[in-house]
């Protein structure tokens, strides 16, 4: 792509966040975004970087209506030789088309996509926090503008990619977070968009995901929506259990997530020494595992957190206590993960991306 740059003046840039580890994660935006628009004429055109802003929406616009709507998390690191590093953009990109297929929406081009990220981070790169555990959140985000009421897809598209500095994900940093299992609402179906990054998942989280947090838990851990007995993934993470010296994580069924992190934990477990499983597992047998000693460590993982040690988990009014603090397989694949993101470690899968 030749992508236009229109830019801020020096003078008109935005002053720099202070500590980056009181960084609130997303609520701080960089100067400049990307913008790119679709039509049937056309196709993908117009790819502009410009100063970060408003979008012009109509109030017809069929994404604020039916929804039509898919987004990505990726982060952007410097490695303490300077190197600007994407990690697996290569597999965010073939989310995102997996994600817009799903909802009946163009796809981006993979090498549009990587290039678009790459070039708006490299001209924001200033904004990357060094400190350990912050990075610049990346956000690429696709919606239908088509001003038309009408249940169909929209013929009339925004493409665009917005960051964000920010620091750990969870307040309580690389520390246990409480779990809050839900039995009356579930995040998504068999044979529904469980699967695609698309904002109406997240929607039909909001009010378990609230309840959660009233009852003092970071995050609410789904069930299936069939019959309510087995684990599907936490609210802003896939999730992992070592039960028995395994480690396990529900299989993809149309209704999770296919998490890059997800995918990158099962690769490196061969790494660090721990056998891995993709299985069912209800939730009967997590609280049994939890009662008898058997399930030792509980964790998330997602791009956002990266990995999130779970220390307990509260299911029909009970809390079982799994740990107070992060053990040592959560600690060893976080080092690990974190590690080859930001250059500390090798990079034998060849996972990472420099931006040059």
């Amino acid at each position: 792509m030749n992508i236009k740059q229109t830019l801020l003046p020096q003078d008109k840039l935005k002053p720099l966040y202070g500590d980056p580890l009181k960084l609130v994660f997303g609520r701080q935006f960089t100067d400049h975004m990307f913008t790119m628009w679709w039509d049937k004429a056309w196709g993908w055109h117009d790819p502009e970087i410009r100063p970060y802003g408003p979008l012009p929406l109509d109030p017809a616009a069929m994404v604020l209506h039916y929804g039509q709507e898919v987004f990505e998390g990726m982060k952007a690191y410097q490695s303490a030789a300077g190197e600007v590093l994407l990690f697996r953009p290569d597999e965010n990109a073939r989310r995102f088309n997996n994600s817009l297929r799903r909802i009946c929406m163009p796809e981006v081009p993979a090498e549009d996509f990587i290039q678009a990220v790459s070039e708006l981070v490299k001209l924001e790169r200033r904004w990357i926090p060094t400190a350990e555990g912050c990075s610049l959140y990346i956000r690429p985000a696709a919606i239908g503008t088509e001003a038309a009421l009408g249940v169909r897809p929209a013929e009339q598209y925004l493409f665009f990619v917005i960051l964000s500095p920010v620091g750990p994900y969870f307040p309580e940093g690389f520390n246990p977070v409480g779990l809050w299992v839900s039995d009356n609402y579930v995040r998504a179906a068999l044979g529904g968009t469980g699967e695609a990054k698309t904002g109406g998942n997240y929607a039909a989280s909001l009010f378990a995901s609230q309840q959660a947090r009233e009852r003092g838990y970071s995050q609410v851990l789904w069930l299936d929506a069939k019959e309510r007995r087995y684990i599907e993934e936490v609210g802003a993470m896939n999730i992992f259990f070592v039960l028995d010296d395994v480690l396990i994580t529900p299989p993809l069924s149309g209704s999770i997530l296919n998490g890059v992190t997800r995918r990158s934990v099962l690769k490196l477990a061969d790494d660090v020494g721990i056998r891995a499983e993709q299985r069912q597992i209800t939730i009967d047998e997590v609280v049994d595992g939890i009662k008898f000693q058997k399930l030792t460590e509980c964790f998330g993982a997602g791009t956002a957190a990266v990995i999130s040690p779970v220390g307990k988990i509260s299911y029909k009014g009970q809390e079982y206590v799994i740990g107070s603090e992060a053990g040592p397989w959560s600690t060893k694949l976080y080092q690990t993960l974190t590690g080859i993101q930001t250059g500390k470690l090798p990079d034998k899968h060849n996972w990472v991306y420099k931006i040059t």
